[in-house]
């Protein structure tokens, strides 16, 4: 489907925009899972000045999405209306600071930084080498790994909220909790900067090789996956849970449970937003009917069903002995 092009209106009411916008721009190349419709308006900003800008001028009922790497993130079938905001190459600095610091901008990927700070000596941030999205949605996220979160080394941050505003954030301000962060939904991160402690380069690279090694044999990373797809209940892991109720392999459509990792959803064989949000769906109610605990969802879902279609819904149960088995 396409969406209205709203890019004549966008670029009179800011004649002097320096970023880059488009229309119906298709998320699926720019995602990890490659599905979904598209952008009714995708905008890559210069930089913070220019996002504030943006925001500032486009009026306040159209929608405002901010996508960082598309890793964590599975767009439904009939696109995105309003506007997509995809931070580029003016949010991709990293410089190195005094006392073991480092200010990045929030669109570099978590492995760059932390490649950056074993290079510089800074320990403490080797855990987001197995992250595999950008710093922006590790502090929505309140990303961790390994036993570390980024609760731990976040100093301050800098975001732009939904009327152009600039914000500078403490690490208090931010309300972390697991996985999540209490800042207004409506603030785009632009920055961050964070605080290690000194370390061994050679140490920190080591760290970083396990943390590596670990994902390559425990994780589908070589697949077209959205990562973990659920948040551990607390006092559970939510693959055991999955695997518990029978889902390990377990198909709809084209999309599938990971068999390496069942906390992991796969596009397989050509699989729509639709059969990956209807799998996972499917397995919440499982892994209810099995253990009578409640998965939620870590992958944000995204934009509007396909014309004529519901949003993912589970499929019927089967016999309680067959859900079990």
């Amino acid at each position: 489907m396409a969406f209205p092009d709203l890019t004549g209106e966008i670029s009179a009411l800011l004649p002097n925009l320096r970023g880059r916008l488009k229309a119906n721009a298709e998320l699926s190349e720019i995602t990890w899972f490659r599905v979904g419709g598209p952008a009714q308006l995708l905008f890559t900003p210069a930089d913070e000045a220019d996002l504030a800008e943006f925001l500032k001028a486009v009026p306040s009922d159209m929608p405002v999405f901010p996508l960082g790497l598309g890793s964590n993130l599975l767009v439904r079938d009939g696109g995105v209306p309003g506007v997509v905001i995809r931070l580029g190459r003016g949010f991709g600095g990293i410089e190195i600071l005094d006392g073991h610091r480092l200010r990045t901008g929030t669109a570099v990927p978590d492995v760059k930084v932390s490649r950056a700070a074993a290079e510089a000596g800074i320990a403490g941030l080797h855990f987001y080498r197995g992250i595999p999205g950008s710093i922006g949605g590790a502090l929505r996220m309140n990303a961790g790994a390994h036993g570390a979160e980024t609760k731990d080394v976040l100093e301050s941050a800098r975001a732009v909220d939904r009327q152009g505003n600039v914000h500078d954030l403490t690490l208090a301000d931010m309300g972390f909790t697991y996985r999540h962060s209490d800042v207004p939904d409506d603030f785009i991160f632009t920055s961050a900067t964070f605080k290690g402690t000194p370390g061994d380069p050679v140490a920190i690279q080591k760290e970083m090789e396990e943390v590596a090694d670990y994902r390559e044999k425990n994780q589908p990373i070589r697949e077209r996956t959205g990562g973990s797809t659920f948040k551990n209940p607390p006092g559970h892991s939510a693959w055991k849970l999955i695997d518990a109720a029978g889902c390990r392999g377990y198909r709809v459509g084209g999309a599938s449970v990971s068999q390496m990792h069942c906390n992991f959803l796969i596009n397989d064989l050509g699989a729509s937003g639709e059969d990956l949000e209807r799998l996972g769906e499917t397995v919440r109610a499982r892994v209810m009917a099995n253990s009578r605990i409640e998965l939620n969802w870590e992958i944000i879902r995204l934009g509007q069903p396909r014309a004529g279609h519901a949003t993912g819904e589970a499929l019927a149960l089967p016999a309680e002995s067959d859900a079990k088995s």
